[in-house]
Order: structure tokens, then sequence, then C-alpha cells
């Protein structure tokens, strides 16, 4: 079978400034090009466009996430080829993949088969220097933190109290407890640290949540480093007189990147937070963008629709002022025959008891899509060669008496091609059906801790919640003047559960809140649930290991 990073580099890729023009219009003096393929756009540009009337947004989004894969960056490349096929002007607008899951488990994020981003290998790794530029930025401002108490700490600042930790795009368990500070006064203070990946930075939900150049640096000026002794009073970035260098650092990073689909369609990526760490949406100022340059604009929030979808509508639409049009939810038998309870090994075989068990999954999802959120719906099932008509028919037939639509899309082996029948349903779907009139899973004015319950009983069916008592406490204190952020829940992306192992669709479990963290710039407050990590570990057999380059330096490897 011919690999993704085989079917990308076949690909006949255009000039980025010919694509940009025959297609969107945009004169070369708009864009920064990265070599012949992929370019900024400049803000001034996209400032130009505000009058534009909006195109339609449509969100894609999945089911719980399993070993077996669901493709909903490949459902949304295929969408968006799909539109443009059947005549629809259409922008994809994706997050930027991390180092860490490229060189861990997935090996690549930007699509698959014949549903792709292209240059595939450029997007997987450096790009154009967003991550680093987030993460220069970030360690900056931790930098600034130890020289401060170094010289005197005039702020007053406690190093117990200290919440900003540092940032690499890696997946690296080892730094997530260290000490720094060791060898003697020449190197500053001694305490303890640790380090966070990349996309759980508040750095990159600010930089994917600001509208302009000035929002971001009021943000990063508003970011809570730590607290004072005694009277515990916070301590910002700009007391520290951080912002402006870090603004300056991330001056290129603000600005969307244009790239292209194997089939030549414009697509824009930019910002890469997590959907299990973070709010895992890219950034509304490339979501906007979109929305001004074409008629359709097709976006994924990242995991299962109970982490991402929840924070796409609860955390980025609250605060841009987005209205989704439409959802798409993507599934494949495969994983549903997994949240039946069947072995990966043994997935390419019908099986249609557990199958029916593990239709409770999308029926949840679907459930909280339409009726939390009152959004339309269309779901797709991304199709495997392996998959059966007995197995189709039995999927169809539930959802249906659901009176939910089924669309099997063949984009992987296809491209837009295979997406068609989909396109037509999620037009159909937005320009005939009933305008969507969605709604939040809490009120503004809610208390924090009624909005994590919202969220956990609502969205993942929890019986109950429980703090810690110093998540409890803290809680309480932001409440005062943090009460109207909405909330970001940390927690496993394998089930609605905060427990990896419970497939299905859960209920009555309990979800603990073992920690949380003010985002005050990016204005949320973070609540990790369970065992969940905000730097992940490698698995035993990483990618990294099958990932290389040759003489010619051709890359290999990244899937």
């Amino acid at each position: 079978m011919v690999s993704d990073i085989d079917i990308a580099q076949a690909a006949s890729l255009q000039r980025i400034t010919t694509l940009a023009r025959e297609r969107l219009g945009m004169d070369d003096a708009h864009l920064e090009p990265y070599g012949h393929y992929k370019a900024k756009i400049s803000l001034d540009y996209l400032e130009s466009l505000q009058d534009r009337p909006d195109g339609k947004l449509i969100l894609v989004t999945a089911i719980s996430p399993t070993p077996a894969g669901e493709g909903k960056t490949t459902t949304t490349v295929g969408l968006g080829d799909a539109l443009n096929r059947i005549g629809k002007k259409t922008l994809i607008c994706l997050r930027e993949p991390s180092l860490g899951p490229v060189f861990g488990v997935k090996g690549g994020a930007a699509g698959g088969g014949y549903a792709q981003i292209v240059p595939m290998e450029d997007i997987n790794l450096h790009f154009t220097g967003d991550f680093h530029a987030i993460g220069a930025a970030h360690n900056l401002l931790s930098a600034l933190i130890d020289n401060h108490i170094h010289h005197g700490n005039a702020l007053g600042i406690d190093p117990r109290l200290i919440q900003w930790k540092r940032v690499v795009d890696m997946n690296d368990r080892a730094l997530r407890k260290i000490v720094v500070g060791l060898g003697g006064t020449a190197n500053g203070f001694v305490r303890e640290e640790g380090y966070d990946i990349v996309v759980a930075s508040e750095v990159m939900a600010i930089l994917c949540l600001s509208s302009s150049l000035q929002d971001l640096k009021e943000r990063l000026g508003r970011i809570v480093i730590g607290y004072t002794q005694g009277e515990r009073r916070p301590i910002y970035a700009r007391d520290l007189k951080a912002q402006g260098a870090m603004a300056t650092l991330l001056k290129d990073a603000i600005k969307p990147n244009l790239v292209q689909t194997l089939e030549n369609n414009p697509a824009i990526i930019h910002g890469g937070p997590f959907a299990n760490i973070a709010h895992g949406c890219n950034s509304v100022i490339a979501t906007r963008a979109g929305l001004k340059m074409a008629d359709y604009v097709v976006t994924e929030a990242g995991f299962g629709a109970d982490l991402g979808a929840e924070k796409f509508i609860d955390i980025k639409c609250r605060m841009a002022g987005l209205k989704p049009a439409a959802v798409v939810l993507v599934a494949t038998l495969r994983a549903l025959k997994f949240h039946g309870g069947v072995r990966k090994e043994d997935l390419n075989q019908e099986n249609l008891a557990a199958l029916e068990k593990g239709l409770v999954n999308i029926e949840r999802h679907l459930e909280n899509l339409r009726d939390q959120f009152h959004l339309p719906c269309v779901v797709c099932v991304n199709h495997f060669t392996f998959d059966t008509p007995a197995e189709i028919a039995l999927l169809r037939a539930r959802l249906e008496s659901r009176g939910a639509e089924l669309v099997v899309s063949r984009h992987w082996a296809e491209g837009g091609k295979g997406a068609e029948a989909l396109a037509q349903a999620v037009v159909k779907r937005v320009e005939e059906g009933e305008p969507a009139q969605h709604t939040y899973a809490y009120p503004d004015a809610a208390t924090l801790q009624d909005k994590i319950r919202a969220v956990a009983t609502k969205i993942y069916r929890a019986g109950q919640v429980t703090f810690s008592d110093a998540a409890h406490k803290q809680l309480e204190e932001w409440n005062r003047e943090h009460g109207h952020f909405p909330v970001c829940m940390a927690k496993t992306q394998m089930s609605f559960s905060a427990d990896p192992q419970l497939r299905g669709a859960p209920t009555g479990h309990t979800v603990h809140v073992r920690e949380v963290r003010l985002a005050n710039g990016a204005g949320f407050v973070v609540a990790i649930c369970g065992d969940m990590m905000t730097m992940p570990g490698l698995p035993k057999v990483p990618a990294a290991e099958k990932i290389d380059i040759d003489a010619q330096g051709q890359i290999v490897g990244l899937f």
C-alpha cells in the first residue's frame, strides 16, 4: 500500500503565490513566502477584508478516539476538496502539528491518503517556525522570572508560588518535574520547576485566541506568573515588562500560514493547542480570515466532540463570536467496534455484535451536538476497505432511527471525488435546513465549579465531580475575579470519563479535578482531571524510530 508520504511527495504543487492569486484574488504583496509552497498572510491584508460578508463555518469533530484511528483531519481535507469540486469556494482551516506526536505516536498529522495538506513534510516538521517562536516567547518569560529573583526580587515573588513552567515541543516525561538553579549562587535561586509541551503553553492559547497583534501583546501582559510572599498578590508578565519582547518574538507567528491540498485547494494552518490539555482549535485570526475569503470554511477541533467540539463552542465561539452553521461527526466502523470491546488486532473482521455495542459512543456524541449545543449534524463514516455492507447497514439503521443522516465517504482513497456525497449533504443541511442556533454548556455567570460540573455531567454524563482540597480552595478564590471565565477541561481523550480504559459511553462515573491553572491572558481556567499530564511521554516504540532521511534529502517514515 502506498504510504501517505509517498502520495504527498508525488503531488504536483502550485506555487503558493500563483494559488493565492488565482484562487483567492490575493496579490503577491500580501504574502510572505517561505519557499515556493507556503507563505504567511499579512495582517494588514486581513484587516482590509473586514467589510466582506462571512462565509459558512463547518466544524468537523469525531467520536472518542481509539488506537484504530478516526481520520478527522483527513475528513476535513476531503470535505474541503469536495466542496470546491461542487462549486463552493471553500477554505480549510487546520491546526499545525506538534513535533511531540509526530515523533511519538502519529508520525504525521496533515491528513492521509489522497486527502492531505502539502507540503506534508514541512507542515509536520518545522513549518514556518511558529511553534519555535511560541516556545521561545514562553521560555523568555521563564528566564525573566528567575533573573528577577536572582537580582534582588524587587516584586517579592515567592519562588514556591511560581505558576509558570518552561516548555519544549517534544514528548519528554523526564522533564515533568525538575530542579533549577543548582551549582551555586551564580546560577540563580534553587527551586522546583517543570516542563509542559509547547501546545499546552498559555502563549499558544493566547496566540490562537488573539484578534490582533495589539490584543496579543495585551493578553501576554495579563499572564499571571506567580504570587508574592505573604499577601499572595498576583504577579503579571507586565510587572516584569515582558510582554513587548514576547510579542516581538511572535510578530511573524501571529500571521496565518497559507498552503494547499493535494488537489491544489487553499488551506490555512495556524496554531496548534491540543484538545485534551488545551482548547484544541486553530487560531481565531485564521478562522475569521477564512470566513472573509471563502463561501465555506471547514475547520476541525481536536480529539472527540466531548473535548474539541465542546471547547470550540464554549471557549472559541464564545470569545470570538463565531457561529458554526453545521457539524460533521466523523467515525469509523473499526473505532466503533473497538468501543464495543474488540481488540485492535481483530478490528478488520466483521463483528455486528461488537458494532452494535459500540454504537453508544457515536449516539452520545450525536446527542451532545444536537441536544446540548443545538447544532445541525451530519454523520460521516470514514470508509475502510474491510467495512462490510452489513456493518454499514446496521449503523445507518440505528442513526436513521434517531433522525440522523449518515454518509459513507471515500476521501482517503479517492480524494475530493470520494467526499462529494458528504459535501452535498453538508450544503443541503446548511442551505435548506433550519439555521443553527447553537447554545453553550453553561452561562458566563455560573461559578467556575458549576461550569466544570456542567461539562462533566451534561457532556461526559458523570455522576459526580470531586475536587482536591487545593483545587477547590483555588477556584473559590478565583471566582471573585475570574468567575466569568470559561473552563478548559484537561482529561483523557480516550473516554467520556477520566479513565482511558472506559470505552463506549460510560455514565455515573466520577470526574476528579486534581489541579486547576489560571490562564489569565488566554481568558480561561484549566481543570486537570484524573491522571492527565500536560507533558506527554513517548510510547515504547516511538514513531521517531521509523523517520529517516536519505542521501538525497528525501524524508521517509512520516505516515
